[in-house]
């Protein structure tokens, strides 16, 4: 008997969420991640639940609607790190016209359905708090909703469940190689040096950007030629103005950009399409992209942005499926699932492609593709909240204000943050503390020992990176002295918990 039915190959937001769906079918799940989970393209990507709505120009009708119609799925099942959003688009006189934006955004109200999002409506830029900060020429705007996501903590939030259902969840761990048989997949694995073997009925390639390499290099099969690696960047700025709105800007290329509210102080400008050639684990931005998204957005707000005003920037490979467009802003942002089980051969899933916003809906389908190798139950996820996310989707408000009653030493800056983080699991971080002592040692902006201890017990934090840009976005208020200190905090805990074990 195999150790695992299930073992998956990437601690993305793909892998986890087939992890999670399996686990919750009592499948017995492996997932294993060569790196910290979230740390390549799922933690890269525009923060954004949506349907979205330039995909509508290439007839991606089935896409789109799924992708609205999951919005307010995940918004009830995770309020704590979605958020709904609205979203100014003004009028560019010389790109596409008004009707095609009224065209447009009329399917968008009505294809994938709505409970809780509310319209869209025509706006007059010329007054009022949402046309002051752009240039006078933008008189005419619409406004329609999506949401917002912290997309590394919905990453998390799904491998926790999945753990807590009895999938084992393996970072920093590589897949060496793997023999397939008639029964299973033997696998060898490489963690921090230490090789060991197990074995897994039915195998899954969600490695993302990787998946190409994990097939010829460890699986040791031929490759179709359907992956087509795409680079997106985004930059992030001080606050460009002071509502609660997004911005997305039409560019001349075809493209759009978005400028979005982040973390209270700052505002996430992006993103590119780039053909990408090369290791993902080294993607950066060039000079050209960064200029290319200040200028767009210079060319709409009253107040330049330059290169030399982003705090953060950073980018991401996605891993697409090559339906032979052109250019790499036209291809397809649709999932695509291979199931290939030669005669007498244990079955291998690859994933291609793939939107966060989709990542549900896309393991449903691929426990529909393995399930009769399991007699597995039935779809569950639909209807069951993630971590922390049992409260109703507009109840933060209300999680915050009894954070506050409970533990009044934190600020509501404070709580706010650690509502938005961990939702109902608040209490497994301040538990009995009394005062902001209680706590323990503080790091970066307000971030404690109790925290850190948190996320490295439930949460795989192993690193300072970890905790401050994949955990949280604190590493945008810390030093490099403060990133120092916490990684020595960390490798002494880590080290205690060596010993005592």
């Amino acid at each position: 008997m195999a150790d695992f039915d299930l073992a998956i190959i990437g601690g993305g937001i793909n892998g986890v969420g087939i992890a999670r769906d399996a686990a919750g079918r009592s499948i017995r799940v492996l997932l294993i991640e060569q790196n910290d989970l979230a740390s390549g393209t799922s933690s890269a990507s525009t923060k954004l639940i949506h349907g979205g709505l330039r995909y509508l120009e290439h007839w991606a009708f089935r896409l789109v609607h799924e992708a609205l119609a999951e919005r307010e799925v995940l918004l009830r099942a995770a309020p704590h790190i979605i958020r709904p959003l609205r979203f100014v688009l003004p009028y560019h006189k010389g790109l596409r016209p008004t009707w095609e934006l009224r065209a447009g955004l009329f399917l968008y109200d009505r294809l994938g359905g709505r409970d809780i999002l509310p319209a869209t409506r025509t706006l007059n830029l010329g007054h009022g708090p949402i046309g002051a900060p752009l240039k006078r020429e933008y008189r005419l705007g619409f406004e329609y909703s999506d949401c917002a996501v912290d997309d590394s903590r919905l990453v998390i939030l799904n491998a926790i469940d999945a753990a807590a259902r009895g999938a084992v969840i393996r970072t920093r761990t590589r897949l060496v190689r793997a023999d397939r048989t008639a029964e299973d997949w033997q696998l060898v694995l490489n963690a921090r040096g230490h090789r060991e073997s197990v074995t897994a009925r039915v195998l899954v390639n969600a490695a993302g950007p990787w998946v190409g390499q994990v097939t010829t290099a460890m699986l040791r099969l031929k490759t179709p030629a359907h992956v087509r690696l795409v680079k997106g960047s985004h930059i992030v700025v001080r606050r460009l103005y002071e509502h609660n709105r997004a911005y997305i800007f039409q560019s001349g290329d075809g493209r759009v950009v978005f400028a979005i509210p982040y973390e209270r102080d700052f505002t996430l400008i992006g993103t590119t399409d780039e053909d990408f050639d090369g290791d993902p684990a080294g993607v950066g931005a060039t000079p050209q992209e960064i200029a290319y998204l200040c200028d767009t957005v210079s060319g709409y707000f009253r107040a330049l942005v330059s290169p030399h005003d982003a705090a953060w920037i950073y980018a991401g490979v996605r891993p697409l499926y090559d339906d032979g467009s052109a250019k790499a802003k036209d291809l397809t942002r649709d999932y695509v699932l291979a199931l290939d089980r030669p005669y007498r051969e244990a079955p291998l899933l690859t994933v291609y492609g793939g939107k966060i916003t989709t990542y549900r809906r896309l393991a449903e389908a691929a426990l529909a593709a393995i399930g009769r190798y399991f007699a597995a139950a039935r779809p569950w996820t639909r209807e069951e909240p993630l971590p922390g996310g049992d409260f109703p989707w507009d109840g933060v408000d209300a999680l915050v204000a009894r954070a506050r009653g409970l533990w009044p030493f934190l600020t509501d800056a404070h709580a706010r943050r650690m509502v938005h983080a961990y939702g109902t699991r608040l209490d497994r971080i301040l538990a009995d503390a009394r005062t902001l002592d209680d706590l323990g040692e503080r790091f970066a902006g307000d971030l404690t020992a109790a925290e850190v201890r948190y996320l490295m017990r439930e949460e795989w934090a192993q690193t300072a990176d970890d905790v401050l840009w994949r955990r949280s976005k604190i590493g945008l208020h810390a030093s490099r002295d403060q990133a120092a200190a916490l990684d020595r905090f960390m490798a002494d805990q880590a080290g205690r918990k060596a010993a005592a074990e």
